[in-house]
């Protein structure tokens, strides 16, 4: 396959960097593979279109811990306006809402939706949340307290949006097109291991809509009015 897809491509003028070629498998094995006499260097994790990918148990763990760590840094640039007492809360709920949380909230459209990653992100925001407002944990201010100071935009109804919009829009594509296809493809030659079964990407919007939200969503009206407390619910029981 790496072959012919070097030589197709040839065919209209692009040339296959295999330096920066990569291969990568969801199992333990070591494969060797090969275009002419160059090796394909076979990784365990990947940086693609600015999100880390694993074929593993860790690879939504690996992502959001890397979103906190971009997150953080995009703070720790602009600390110099969101941490500065001289200048007003409205600023800095701007300058945030633009600059940070986008980087925290990157890619989420492709998340498993789990209590543990929604705590992971909602405990990233309330600790910039405080920085901003310069309390502390043992200050004991009420999480409420704090958002109705910095009026930020609240990370999980963000990231909720995004992935109600982004399931709505990929169902609604052409049969054909492989984001549409993927979201309903299971690989039946392949058995799960014993135990609880991880979650999928769609079971949250099963649990919300149902079996059958797949012929909901080609609604788009229907889905909009009812992505609305799916945002809700993701709020609460964060």
């Amino acid at each position: 396959m790496m072959k012919e897809l070097d030589v197709e491509a040839g065919k209209i003028g692009l040339n296959m960097n295999y330096s920066k070629t990569k291969t990568i498998t969801n199992t333990d094995e070591d494969i060797t593979m090969r275009i002419g006499q160059d090796e394909i260097e076979q990784v365990k994790d990947y940086i693609y279109l600015g999100q880390t990918i694993k074929l593993n148990k860790e690879n939504q763990t690996a992502e959001i811990k890397r979103r906190v760590r971009l997150a953080w840094a995009a703070f720790g640039k602009l600390s110099y306006i969101l941490k500065n007492k001289r200048y007003p809360q409205h600023l800095k709920t701007k300058v945030y809402n633009q600059c940070v949380l986008p980087v925290l909230t990157y890619g989420s459209q492709t998340w498993t939706f789990t209590k543990a990653n929604m705590d992971k992100i909602i405990k990233t925001q309330r600790a910039m949340e405080r920085q901003m407002l310069h309390i502390r944990l043992m200050d004991k201010k009420r999480n409420e307290w704090i958002r109705e100071k910095t009026k930020v935009r609240d990370v999980r109804q963000e990231v909720a949006k995004l992935k109600w919009r982004f399931a709505g829009h990929n169902i609604r594509q052409k049969e054909d097109r492989w984001n549409k296809i993927l979201i309903s493809w299971r690989p039946w030659e392949y058995k799960r291991s014993r135990g609880r079964p991880q979650m999928r990407w769609a079971d949250d919007i099963k649990k919300h809509v149902g079996s059958r939200w797949m012929t909901v969503a080609t609604d788009r009206e229907e889905w909009k009015r009812i992505g609305e407390a799916y945002v809700q619910r993701w709020t609460e029981e964060g």
